[in-house]
């Protein structure tokens, strides 16, 4: 297949088909689609074709699955989200969640995380006032992982001072970030 791009470049239109023509008989392509992708033109057209070409196989995942990413991924992610969306422009970026327990039992999720912060400075603004950030950051991720997962979850969350943990790739890997 071509996608033959800058048609919107043309000065004379009509020599458009001639070219198609002329591409098509030295190449043998199963579809040609003139476009113009900065102007949007025929990109529809374009993805039509694709799919139509595109091989059907069996499908990879299930069609219910979200992810392929362990519950324990999504447990330490939904975390991370609440702890930036509830510290806003408090905290800078330079935090990360560790899943330190991660127990699946029949109709329940035992989890106990960390949040780590890079400064003595970040711990303060993660507890809040009497605890009661941490303690929202939690209600709002179990409530969530609930949702998701469909079970009752248990969270534990820990805030730990650890400086530099960002500074080094190993450190970044040992941390899930690849």
């Amino acid at each position: 297949m071509l996608a033959l791009n800058k048609t919107d470049r043309l000065r004379d239109r009509d020599q458009l088909l001639p070219l198609m023509a002329r591409i098509d008989a030295e190449h043998r392509f199963e579809a040609l689609v003139p476009i113009s992708a900065s102007r949007g033109e025929q990109l529809e057209r374009l993805l039509e074709v694709c799919a139509a070409l595109l091989p059907v196989g069996p499908s990879m995942f299930d069609a219910d699955d979200l992810t392929d990413r362990p519950e324990r991924f999504l447990a330490a992610e939904m975390v991370r989200e609440k702890l930036f969306r509830l510290t806003g422009d408090e905290l800078p970026y330079a935090c990360t969640v560790v899943i330190d327990e991660y127990l699946v039992q029949a109709r329940a999720r035992r989890i106990r995380a960390t949040i780590l912060v890079g400064r003595e400075a970040h711990k303060p603004i993660v507890l809040g006032r009497g605890g009661e950030r941490i303690k929202r950051i939690g209600t709002e991720a179990r409530a969530e992982l609930e949702r998701l997962l469909g079970v009752r979850v248990h969270l534990e969350l820990w805030v730990k001072v650890r400086s530099g943990w960002a500074d080094t790739e190993q450190s970044l890997r040992a941390y899930g970030y690849e």
